[in-house]
């Protein structure tokens, strides 16, 4: 129980959040900033960060399981370069910046690309559009990644951004989605574990909270194989706007 907050309320919260980020995780990535925003409010705002990066892991594994074969490595391979100055900017920024205010700040920003996304999607009408192909908007999509999900662990929202912008198709959208994290979050670990945010409690944690994962990995997968493709592009940016509101709110 300690491992889980040491209440029940704590251990109830943490349960919900595992729930969330199996689900989002296999079906819609933006919602798992609803789960960072769980923890921060369970720990403090420090110990939460290295908490979640742990079972968010476990999330990931639960599904490159379900979706091994259907990432778009073409896309993976054009974002992961400008990623590490990405960590880097935010393992930097994490030591200037109050954690609040930074939170809201990058809600605030995924909010306005939220917007921003439905605004050219509906008026141009168009399914697809080539914007992941170009060399700039890779970049700063790679870097905002890195940025955001070191400071913040919200960078499944920008991801969601910039896949929805291209078009592809939900198989392809979520496993591009799990490799990229898998390895991005991986990555990540030396970073964390150097700021002393990560530690060996932080895995028996994700051992404990493992099962829920995977419920809610199987449930999003059920959820991406029955949906339809429109109704899965609205979902993404929904969900993106969720993740938005709990970091403002957080």
């Amino acid at each position: 129980m300690e491992l889980l907050g040491g209440t029940a309320l704590a251990a109830l919260s943490m349960g919900v959040a595992a729930l969330v980020i199996g689900y989002s995780k296999t079906a819609l990535g933006g919602l798992a900033v609803v789960s960072v925003a769980i923890f921060a409010s369970v720990l403090p705002a420090r110990q939460s960060t290295g908490a979640i990066l742990a079972v968010l892991i476990v999330g990931d594994l639960v599904a490159v399981w379900h979706y091994r074969r259907d990432a778009d490595w073409a896309i993976v391979r054009r974002l992961l370069p400008a990623v590490l100055p990405g960590l880097v900017l935010g393992s930097v920024f994490l030591g200037l910046v109050d954690d609040t205010v930074l939170r809201r700040s990058i809600g605030g920003i995924l909010l306005a690309l939220v917007l921003l996304q439905l605004w050219v999607k509906w008026r141009s009408g168009e399914e697809a559009s080539t914007v992941h192909e170009r060399r700039a908007a890779s970049w700063a999509a790679g870097t905002a990644a890195g940025f955001a999900t070191m400071t913040a662990n919200a960078a499944g929202a920008v991801m969601t951004l910039y896949l929805s912008a291209s078009g592809i198709d939900k198989r392809r959208f979520v496993g591009t989605n799990a490799w990229f994290f898998l390895i991005v979050n991986l990555v990540k670990v030396p970073f964390s574990v150097g700021l002393g945010l990560l530690h060996w409690r932080d895995a028996g944690r994700a051992g404990l909270l493992a099962p829920l994962v995977l419920l809610g990995g199987v449930l999003g997968y059920a959820t991406v194989r029955r949906i339809s493709q429109r109704g899965f592009d609205v979902a993404v940016l929904l969900a993106s706007a969720v993740a938005a509101a709990a970091l403002l709110l957080g």
